[in-house]
Parts: C-alpha cells; structure tokens; sequence
C-alpha cells in the first residue's frame, strides 16, 4: 500500500505506542530515515539505528561463551542488541536498510520481530521495531526479504513523496526560500525516476537537502560544482539559471515598504520567487504588509501564488494565524482559497 509522507506519520504514531512493527519501502533519498527519526522523537521514544547490511548473524543473537558450571554455553548480547536489552527508556529500534543484508542476518532478525526474544534474552516491553528497506528496481543491490521475515511485520507500507509533501517540510525546516520557489517551479527535478550505474547522484529529496545544506558555505563560483555533486548537472544548472532571476528580484524589503504599488513579475519563475521569498521574511509585524500583496496578486489572477505566499508564512511562524491580516483575510475570497489548505 501506498502511503504520503503524512499518512506515514500518522501510522508511526500510532503503532509506535502499541509496539506494532512497521516495514517501510520506498525508493533511496525520499525521507525515510528522517520521518521514523521524527515519529520516534514525538512519541517520546529513543532511537537506536541498526544497519544489517554491515552484521553478522553473531550480531543479533550474541556470541556464545562457555557456561561458568562448564556445561554447554550462552549467548551474550553486545553492540545494538545489548543496548537494546539494557534500555530503561522507550526505544525505537530502526533497522534500516533490510532489504540490503545477507538472509542469514535477515534469518536472525525473525525471532527478534515475532518473538521478541532471542535465546535466553528477553526484550524489555518499551521496545519497538521499525524497519526500511528500497525497492529491487532502485538499483540499491536489495536482493529480496525473507517471506517469512516480511510476515513478522504488522504492516508494510511504500513511501511515495511529492512537492506537496516535499515543501511542508522545506518550509518547516527554514530550507532556503530560493530552493523551495525553485523546486515548485520545476517539480519535475524533486526525485529522478532513472538509475545510474555511475557513481553521480540524481535528482531525490535528500539531494536537495544536501544542496539546502551547501549554500550557505559553498564558495562563491563553486555552486554548480558542489549541487551538480548532490542533484546531477542538468538539475543544477536549471537551479543556478533559477538563483539568477531570484536574484534580479525587486527586494522584498522594497515590497514590504510599498506592497500596494510594489511590481508584480510577469513571468511565472519570478512569480514563484517573489512569493517563497516574502513568506521566509513573514511575520506578524508585517503580515498586513505581505497580504496587500497578496492580494493583489489574487486580484491580477494569481491566486495560487498568494495562496502559497500566506500559507507557507503561516507555517514558518504559526503567530500568523492570530493576526488580524489572516483573520480578516478569512472573509473573502482568497480566504476560501487559505480554508482548503
């Protein structure tokens, strides 16, 4: 089944708490990782990552150690499985990458999942599994997972993104409102569908978040280099080309100083810019500023624009929502447009 990031979210959170394991899929680079790490985190969970791919069987059931009688052996539990069993507090044990390790690590894995336990060792109740894998057509040498193993899962699930989803987290993340216009523009370059065998990286959420993460200290004259690194050359040089009609913006602070008569871009990449670009400087000191402009640009037919500009500033900064520009904006048209998102 098919989920959104959002819908994801919300199924953590409620098996999480009932310690119901859940298997992710999906393709490498579309958030995974970051949304089990975030559910954990609102739960009020630990996180303890595992990497299969990396083990050896010895590492989920223990090494064995003759017996102080001299009778036989036991099996001591070290690394994550003895972090596991020392826990006192609520943990999320995250097993990512499942899909990749051997099927005598994925074999060691099933007691674990189904049981809870492993020879003599018990798990303490507060724990709970997660675990992702990627596809067999992502080209990210998943074999297969034991049918056997896939069972002990409550359910598995296949993460799917989309710029929707992608820009809720831009915006909450305070990513750079340049990447953000730059992607809603061309939502085509947020994840490449292709496979490469080169060692390049294509266009994917984490991509760009790596690219989020360079601008601020990349060197001036090296940004195509350092994004081309993280999204491919074509993806960057459309990114570049983008930066350049951000920057020949009117300043937002000249719009802010005259929002009644500042000027509207004609063409729709400015159109995207200009608005990312007022709702990251949004805040309830100027927000009757921002919604003259808005809505003008409701007026001139580009209500998707100011419907984007109000809804990402409330979003950076929820004191939005309590000003009297939003409230009085609920009453019109456009606030029609802000009720249904």
């Amino acid at each position: 089944m098919k989920v959104n990031p959002f819908q994801l979210q919300s199924l953590l959170a409620a098996f999480i708490p009932a310690c119901l394991p859940v298997l992710i899929t999906g393709a490498p680079g579309i958030g995974k990782s970051d949304i089990v790490a975030d559910a954990a985190q609102a739960a009020g969970y630990d996180l303890l990552i595992s990497h299969p791919v990396v083990e050896d069987p010895t590492d989920s059931k223990g090494l064995p150690f003759p017996a102080a009688d001299g009778a036989g052996a036991r099996f001591l539990p070290f690394g994550d499985l003895a972090t596991a069993l020392n826990s006192k507090r609520p943990l999320v044990w995250f097993i990512d990458d499942l899909g990749q390790a051997s099927p005598a690590v994925q074999a060691a894995k099933m007691q674990l999942l189904l049981a809870r336990r492993i020879g003599e060792h018990v798990l303490p109740e507060h724990v709970t599994f997660v675990a992702a894998t990627n596809r067999r057509i992502d080209n990210a040498a998943v074999s297969n997972i034991l049918d056997p193993l896939k069972s002990r899962f409550s359910t598995i699930v296949e993460l799917q993104t989309s710029i929707e989803h992608w820009t809720r987290w831009a915006v909450a993340k305070s990513v750079s409102p340049e990447l953000i216009a730059f992607l809603r523009f061309r939502p085509d370059l947020l994840i490449s569908s292709e496979r490469s065998k080169e060692t390049e990286n294509l266009p994917s959420p984490r991509g760009w978040g790596h690219v989020a993460r360079q601008m601020p200290v990349v060197p001036k004259g090296m940004e195509i280099i350092a994004s081309a690194g993280a999204v491919g050359e074509g993806a960057a040089l459309e990114f570049q080309s983008f930066r350049q009609i951000y920057r020949e913006l009117p300043s937002v602070d000249s719009v802010l100083a005259a929002p009644e008569s500042a000027r509207i871009p004609d063409n729709v990449a400015s159109q995207y810019a200009i608005s990312s670009a007022l709702a990251a400087v949004s805040n309830e000191n100027n927000f009757d500023r921002v919604m003259v402009y808005a809505n003008r640009l409701f007026d001139a037919h580009l209500g998707e624009f100011a419907v984007m500009l109000a809804t990402d500033a409330a979003r950076r900064d929820a004191r939005i929502c309590s000003t009297p520009a939003w409230i009085n904006a609920q009453g019109g048209k456009l606030g029609d447009l802000l009720l249904g998102n």
